[in-house]
């Protein structure tokens, strides 16, 4: 009787694996078969959305930066009818940078038209919309704390400033300068003639803003040494008598 080849069993043992395997990936499929496909349909359609969304965002901020560009041209050209209009609208329907673009140009132009109130309004919507991107809201700040100056008492201005008068910060030479007034008219003038030399030497600051500022600390600190010399002597004569 012929014995079976060597490789008999192990080629019977490979068999039944297999097979094995098969009755379980069959048990596996018919157990969780619908849920692998119901997620791997959301995993797609998820990704379709994604997908989707992004092109519908790129289209939408394409759309609202032709309609800027031919706000700018209106406002270029003098055609301001229903330019305050169309920038309300987009400021409402954009966001981020082309919202505080608007809202920025929606204030320039209230202020070509006399309407004050209305350009410190749109100035504070983005001051205080801590969704739209840093440089706009400090440069919105900076610029409604300009047109309402006369109106604030001089420790809102220097709180309202404290942030933005930094050295290094973007708008550091102007707010500071305007922290610097706002201490003289609070009688801190030691602070003020302090605070404006110190603009004068910074050489990252506009030359025309350093000359501006090396001047008022002159005059800040002849007038400190005027009122020290005055209050000095009663105290002089009393010490004499």
């Amino acid at each position: 009787m012929a014995l079976p080849p060597n490789d008999a069993p192990v080629s019977f043992e490979r068999e039944v694996d297999e097979n094995l395997r098969r009755d379980q990936m069959a048990d596996f499929a018919r157990k969780y078969g619908k849920w692998i496909v119901f997620g791997l349909i959301l995993f797609l359609g998820a990704v379709a959305f994604s997908l989707w969304w992004q092109d519908r965002e790129d289209k939408i901020a394409g759309k609202h930066g032709e309609e800027m560009a031919l706000i700018l041209r209106d406002i270029e050209n003098n055609r301001m009818d229903d330019v305050p209009a169309r920038l309300d609208a987009l400021a409402a329907e954009s966001e981020g940078a082309a919202r505080a673009t608007a809202l920025m140009t929606r204030a320039s132009v209230a202020l070509r038209q006399g309407d004050r109130a209305k350009a410190i309004e749109s100035y504070a919507a983005v001051a205080g919309d801590e969704d739209l991107p840093a440089p706009y809201r400090e440069l919105a700040t900076l610029r409604q704390t300009l047109l309402e100056y006369n109106d604030l008492d001089p420790d809102t201005v220097i709180a309202r400033m404290q942030p933005l008068a930094q050295q290094g910060e973007p708008f550091y030479g102007t707010a500071a300068e305007l922290t610097a007034i706002a201490m003289e008219r609070a009688g801190r003038t030691a602070e003020a003639a302090k605070l404006f030399e110190t603009i004068a030497q910074d050489s990252a600051v506009p030359q025309t803003l350093r000359s501006r500022a090396e001047q008022m600390a002159s005059s800040l600190a002849a007038a400190a040494a005027v009122k020290s010399s005055a209050e000095a002597a009663p105290a002089q004569e009393e010490e004499s008598e």
